[in-house]
Parts: structure tokens; sequence; C-alpha cells
């Protein structure tokens, strides 16, 4: 069972808090690490590039010059691939990249990615997190506190003035329990979030 210090928004230490292995002690699987990731970022594109085939590039109609006789070589339409304004060859199409992971898959994924965080010392949990009033700068004082500059803030729920606080905040993005997923996890070098949201993230992942 990995034991992690637990700090106040001062940046002190003020205690520890031991993290069960069921979610922050399992083995690695950087496989589907990798696979949730890369879900996460198919999902998030749209598809929607389009270009025109010779087949639905309007006119062309007409046979440029005859067959034979003129000295350039043979053409049928000027909507042809090799034309100016002619269609494109193997043109893309409005189409899905997303593709699916079972639930078992996701949640490994997820406990893996959490489990890296804590053996990379990058998991930082405080005792409590909370602001009187929507201000950018304290958040801010906060991270400079805790020496973080990318993070991940894991709430245990919804908690409107810290969601605002951080949100003009580079390189910072606060999540629910709900909400969270391995390619954030990932992408965001520390993870910070509070005594009471692990024990909710143990509740729902053990």
């Amino acid at each position: 069972m990995a034991s992690v210090s637990v700090f106040n928004m001062d940046g002190k230490e003020v205690g520890t808090i031991d993290l069960k292995d069921e979610v922050f002690g399992i083995e690695v699987n950087e496989n589907l690490v990798h696979q949730a990731v890369l879900q996460q970022l198919a999902d998030n594109r749209q598809g929607t590039q389009k270009a025109k085939t010779r087949s639905e590039v309007s006119g062309g109609g007409k046979k440029p010059w005859r067959q034979k006789g003129t000295g350039h070589a043979r053409q049928g339409s000027t909507r042809s691939p090799q034309w100016t304004h002619g269609g494109v060859v193997f043109a893309p199409v409005p189409r899905d990249y997303s593709f699916k992971m079972n639930k078992k898959e996701k949640r490994i994924a997820l406990k893996s990615a959490l489990t890296s965080r804590v053996q990379d010392s990058k998991f930082i949990v405080l005792d409590e997190l909370k602001l009187d009033e929507i201000k950018t700068k304290k958040f801010q004082e906060v991270l400079n506190n805790l020496k973080v500059n990318k993070a991940l803030v894991i709430l245990e729920g919804m908690d409107e003035k810290l969601i605002m606080s951080a949100k003009n905040i580079e390189n910072v993005k606060t999540a629910q329990i709900n909400t969270i997923n391995t390619y954030d996890i990932m992408k965001y070098s520390t993870v910070i979030t509070t005594k009471a949201a692990v024990a909710k993230l143990e509740e729902v992942y053990a």
C-alpha cells in the first residue's frame, strides 16, 4: 500500500495518507494506457474533411479536343485529376475515427495512469481545497506553494469557485471524479486532488 504526503494550501506537509493498491498500486499496463489515449484523441477528431473526386467536380463534360491529330495527349475531360480545377484522386471523405474499448480495459488504463503518477511522485494530495471567492490569483498562489505549473486538479464534486478560478490558468485543468480520463492524467505532469476526492476515487474504482 503506497503512502503519500498530505499538504495544505500553503504547501506545508500536514500528514500522510495510505492509497489502496487496487487503484493506485496496480501493475501499469502501458499498452492499454496507449490505447486509451489514442481513443480519446480519435474521439476528438471531427472527421469532416472533404474533397471532390472527378465525378463530383462541375463541368468537364465536353472532350477538350479530338482524340487524334492534335499532337497533344488524349484527354476526355478537363476535370481529370491532372488538370487545374480537376477532381482529386482518392479524395478524403467524412468519416468517424472513433473506436471502442471495453469498460474493463478503460478502467485498467485509468488506474495504470494514476499508479504511474504515484510512482513518479507526481500525485499531490491536499487536506482540502477551497476558495472563498472566484479569484484566479488565489488559485495560482496555491499552485505556486505546491511548486506546480502544469496540473490536472481532480475535485470531489462540482465547485464553481474552484473551476472558474482555474479556468484562465494556462496548463491547468479541473475535472470531477466522473469526468477524469486517461488522456488528461497523462497529459498533465502532476495530479492534484484532496483526501475526500481520493476516498471517492477508491470507492468508485477499487
